[in-house]
């Protein structure tokens, strides 16, 4: 019988992560609003040092300790599986692998990074954790991770996701975490951002501004703030997903993917499997890397390269990203862990030297997508996951036009049952379609005109 799913063992689960921060010829620090370069000490009140030191770390393979990895277990390695039925319905030569990141108990990627950011914090004697979430699968992720290792944990969730998504707010409250909407009446952030627009949607950017402030208020300084996307540390986390998907390659009977495709928002599932292909592609290796985005909110493909606030209240240091401006309120697009106004440092600075070739796609293309998913593979998946799936079948098409071969590998990061109501609007004509326009985009921009300039 044909293979469909490779598994490894435990004994085959990676040791070490891979930090593409050592291969990349051109990052440049984060600075302070005057422009200096961001010392470690300067974070300290926001990470714990351990913590600080991946993120600043230039080192190519980092431990993973075994107390880690033991928790990862539950779970990992995922499979890896072959689409063989998506291949049959669209006649494709191409062969169609993904890593399935949904069989971890929060039912996505995000946990490779949560459980080892509380492990981090639980050492450094860190005792409550404050974080953003914006459809909800960080959120619970780090809730399920906080409460293995007895932390306290509260989230920030962007408001149009608490109402769209409650399913997710009632997994964090399961594992012990206290779920707010945002912007909300608990931080001066909050306040701020409801006495301008009592009817805001919210957005990551606001809820990371109201997340740090809470962590950073402690006057104990028992809390600090987690992150589930957009820093070193927490890509450098996730490349657990490409080395293993690299192995299951290998089992398979493949030399290497030809394409590999993921979806952003801020980058981290896709940095998770394309990071270990990025750096085969710096040494040589002929592989196309797509990071897929909304067109609803175009970082990679309509935002400048700039330094950029990671949050609405300017709390973040400047990061050098591609940026729709720290004070963009994206529209409220089911897909929203896409809904981040800037893209993670490092997969801006492969996409600048040109080692990946950012895509966007629209809402319905997406939805329409995860319908032939759904209907030939069987499985839901995310909204999120679906921008990647709309990518798929894209290139799919292509190899057929073209009559050629091809291995294409994404990642499916997370399921849809939580989504099934985003899923009921479609299949009623309630979605429809939005690009961001470029006025809008000018005018949020203004918010970072007189920040100092990344060289290029």
């Amino acid at each position: 019988m044909e293979q469909i799913k490779v598994s490894l063992s435990e004994e085959d689960i990676p040791r070490k992560w891979y930090n593409l921060a050592a291969d990349l010829k051109g990052l440049q620090p984060p600075l302070t609003p005057d422009g200096k370069p961001v010392s470690p000490q300067m974070l300290e009140k926001v990470f714990p040092m351990n913590l600080i030191e991946q993120e600043v770390s230039r080192e190519r393979w980092v431990d993973i300790p075994l107390e880690i990895l033991k928790i990862l277990y539950r779970w990992r390695p995922t499979p890896l599986r072959r689409a063989r039925y998506l291949e049959e319905y669209l006649k494709t030569p191409a062969r169609i692998y993904y890593k399935d990141e949904s069989v971890s108990p929060p039912g996505s990627h995000k946990p490779n990074t949560a459980v080892p950011q509380a492990w981090y914090n639980k050492q450094f004697g860190i005792k409550r954790l404050t974080t953003e979430t914006g459809a909800g699968q960080w959120g619970s992720a780090l809730a399920f991770a906080c409460n293995l290792l007895g932390l306290e944990c509260k989230v920030f969730m962007v408001k149009v996701s608490y109402e769209q998504k409650p399913l997710r707010k009632i997994m964090m409250e399961l594992w012990g975490a206290k779920c707010v909407p945002s912007p909300s009446p608990d931080t001066e952030a909050g306040r701020q951002i409801l006495k301008k627009m009592p009817d805001c949607p919210g957005s990551l950017g606001i809820a990371i501004s109201e997340a740090i402030e809470e962590a950073v208020n402690d006057k104990t300084g028992k809390t600090r703030y987690s992150l589930g996307s957009v820093l070193n540390h927490v890509l450098l986390h996730q490349t657990i997903i490409g080395l293993e998907a690299k192995k299951q390659l290998k089992l398979f009977g493949e030399k290497r993917p030809d394409i590999v495709i993921g979806c952003i928002g801020g980058g981290s599932n896709f940095a998770g499997l394309s990071f270990p292909f990025v750096y085969d592609k710096i040494n040589g290796e002929k592989i196309r890397i797509i990071p897929v985005e909304p067109t609803a909110c175009p970082s990679v493909t309509k935002g400048p390269f700039a330094y950029d606030y990671g949050d609405t209240a300017c709390l973040t240091p400047l990061l050098p990203m591609f940026t729709l401006g720290h004070n963009f309120v994206p529209p409220p697009i089911h897909a929203g862990g896409l809904r981040y106004h800037g893209m993670a440092p490092l997969v801006s600075q492969a996409v600048i030297e040109g080692l990946l070739e950012p895509r966007a796609y629209n809402q319905l293309k997406c939805f329409e997508s995860a319908l032939i998913w759904a209907k030939t593979e069987g499985f839901i998946p995310a909204p999120e996951t679906s921008h990647a799936i709309a990518c798929v079948i894209d290139e799919a098409k292509k190899a057929k036009e073209e009559g050629k071969e091809k291995v294409i590998l994404f990642n499916y990061s997370g399921h849809g049952l939580m989504d099934l109501l985003g899923f009921e609007k479609y299949l009623t004509g309630q979605l429809s379609d939005y690009s961001l326009p470029d006025e809008e985009l000018k005018r949020s921009l203004e918010a970072i005109k007189d920040l100092p300039k990344p060289k290029v």
